[in-house]
């Protein structure tokens, strides 16, 4: 991948919705909708864009709070599926998640998105759940997925004394 990542300002928000428009016609979010989403940044979300040679191709989305957190969005250009932007996306999300001290990390899949589901199970993700007619106004369902996240811990066999 020859793709930047970085932080997403308010300044990506007009190529983000295109790009939003471009893959999820039937389901894109509104401008708005991703304003209000950076105005929680960095409190209770995180939200990145891949970039290359000055061209968004990618924007990803984690929400967090407490122990748990949840995958709101990842979207990659059509031309650039397949090149390892998704799995870029993905890796800083759950690093996220991470240094949150996220326990679960959860994200709702469309039912007919195989490509996008194998990508969550390559990451450890596995379905836990179906919500029925979830995508709207297509009426798609979406599978409910979860990645049990690892907990920090030191060596084995070792404790630490305090002085």
């Amino acid at each position: 991948m020859s793709a930047a990542l970085r932080g997403m300002t308010e300044d990506d928000l007009t190529a983000v919705h295109a790009l939003e428009q471009a893959l999820f016609p039937e389901d894109a979010w509104s401008e708005q909708m991703l304003r209000e989403e950076l105005a929680d940044q960095p409190r209770t979300r995180h939200y990145v864009v891949a970039e290359e040679a000055g061209e968004i191709i990618g924007y990803a989305g984690l929400a967090a709070a407490a122990d748990q957190a949840d995958v709101q969005t990842i979207g990659v250009k059509e031309d650039r599926r397949g090149s390892g932007v998704g799995a870029a996306l993905l890796t800083e999300l759950l690093d996220e998640a991470s240094r949150r001290g996220s326990v679960q990390v959860f994200l709702e899949v469309r039912a007919d998105n195989d490509s996008a589901r194998r990508l969550y199970e390559r990451f450890g993700f596995v379905r836990v759940g179906l919500r029925r007619r979830y995508y709207q106004p297509s009426g798609v369902d979406a599978v409910v997925m979860c990645r049990e996240m690892r907990p920090k811990r030191g060596p084995v066999g070792f404790t630490r004394e305090e002085a």
